[in-house]
């Protein structure tokens, strides 16, 4: 039996005006036909979220035909089916013995197709950035009279100013990374496993929060003593104990859409360091945000952090954070000194304020938020305070 259409994320109009955008910029690029193989940007314009990037698929976008046509390894096109918003016949499942062929792949399928209708000669939109040199030679081998041009970020920088429909969704992932922190904040205790205290936390973010459950569960990162001084590292064996520091990052999750949120716990009485260290950085936290409006520049934004912290003797070397939207972080604009992007209202930035300062001791707050035509938003809303547990 035929596998049917599921619950769409956005209505059909949303995700043609995503390609209309997209298909304006091919136009003023002179692109006729743009292979799109990023996973963030091809759930951004047909709403798949299935896993599976790990062999090659490539979404066609045509300036001439309404819908792309996505072609992905045959296992995986129900899903496709499922969940995108495209007829049953602009899904293409490639057979399996593409899959560990060291002569022919995936994207010989996607060249053939080319092929097949007459866009082999047109100029062409490769995500060069997101293919290995092989795959990039491939298509450069057998497409031998497109004008190919890297298309690697395009998408990415029309994904950065978001709908209303989005920022929705934003808004219900926030709720979910809020539900993380405070579960956090009950089970985190001297004793308890790590791994324990994950795995409550993870349930959390599934069930979600307001009636809207996760849909993912997205990279989080539980750095406790003597461990603080790392960002990415995962939970261990240990359990927690009187005097133990935790660091903890997470995500909510709606349907692709990612809002993060980082928090500092100290089980016990914080010491003298860690407590200046949370009050120069929620003060500056609290002035960058308040720099956030349109006109203003990602630059703007960092440099109002790094003067507040600096005033109470801190500094931070690394960026203030990141346009978030679909799986996480967007490559596209910066929270750092010298990016001049202006904001523009709908942009969502995650101010991500982690301060890694020795091996063994570092700092995290953060919050999403959203430029509004006036000002900021701030998506996420759980307490901006240092848990003493």
């Amino acid at each position: 039996m035929p596998i049917g259409k599921g619950p769409q994320a956005f209505p059909r109009a949303e995700y043609l005006r995503r390609l209309q955008a997209l298909k304006s910029e091919m136009a003023r690029r002179q692109i006729d036909v743009l292979i799109v193989n990023n996973m963030s940007n091809i759930t951004y314009l047909t709403g798949y979220t299935a896993k599976s990037g790990y062999v090659p698929q490539g979404l066609v976008v045509s300036i001439n035909e309404e819908e792309p046509t996505f072609i992905l390894r045959r296992q995986d096109a129900p899903a496709a089916i499922h969940q995108t918003f495209m007829e049953r016949n602009k899904v293409v499942g490639y057979p399996e013995h593409l899959v560990g062929n060291p002569e022919k792949d995936g994207f010989d399928t996607v060249i053939d197709f080319l092929h097949e209708s007459g866009l082999a000669s047109r100029g062409l939109g490769l995500e060069l950035g997101y293919l290995s040199a092989q795959a990039a030679e491939k298509f450069k081998g057998r497409l031998p009279r497109a004008k190919i041009a890297d298309f690697t970020k395009v998408v990415a920088w029309i994904r950065i100013i978001k709908s209303d429909l989005e920022i929705s969704v934003m808004r219900e992932a926030a709720a979910i990374a809020d539900a993380g922190i405070m579960r956090a904040e009950e089970v985190i205790r001297p004793g308890v496993r790590e791994a324990d205290a994950m795995a409550e936390i993870a349930a959390t973010l599934a069930r979600g929060a307001n009636g809207k459950p996760g849909t993912s569960l997205a990279s989080m990162y539980l750095c406790s003593s003597p461990r603080t001084g790392t960002p990415h590292i995962p939970w261990s064996e240990d359990v927690f104990r009187d005097g133990s520091q935790i660091n903890l990052e997470l995500g909510g999750v709606r349907h692709g859409y990612v809002a993060a949120i980082m928090r500092t716990f100290s089980i016990g009485t914080p010491s003298g360091r860690l407590r200046r260290l949370h009050d120069a950085e929620v003060a500056g936290l609290e002035v960058a945000l308040n720099t956030v409006r349109p006109g203003a520049t990602c630059s703007d934004v960092a440099n109002a952090f790094y003067r507040t912290i600096e005033k109470q003797g801190f500094e931070k070397d690394s960026r203030c954070g990141y346009a978030i939207g679909i799986d996480w972080g967007e490559p596209s604009a910066s929270l750092k000194d010298g990016d001049m992007t202006e904001l523009k209202p709908n942009m969502t930035f995650h101010l991500m304020l982690g301060n890694w300062i020795d091996e063994d001791f570092g700092y995290v707050v953060s919050e999403t938020f959203r430029v509004t035509s006036s000002g900021v938003e701030v998506l996420t809303s759980a307490p901006r305070k240092l848990f003493e547990l």
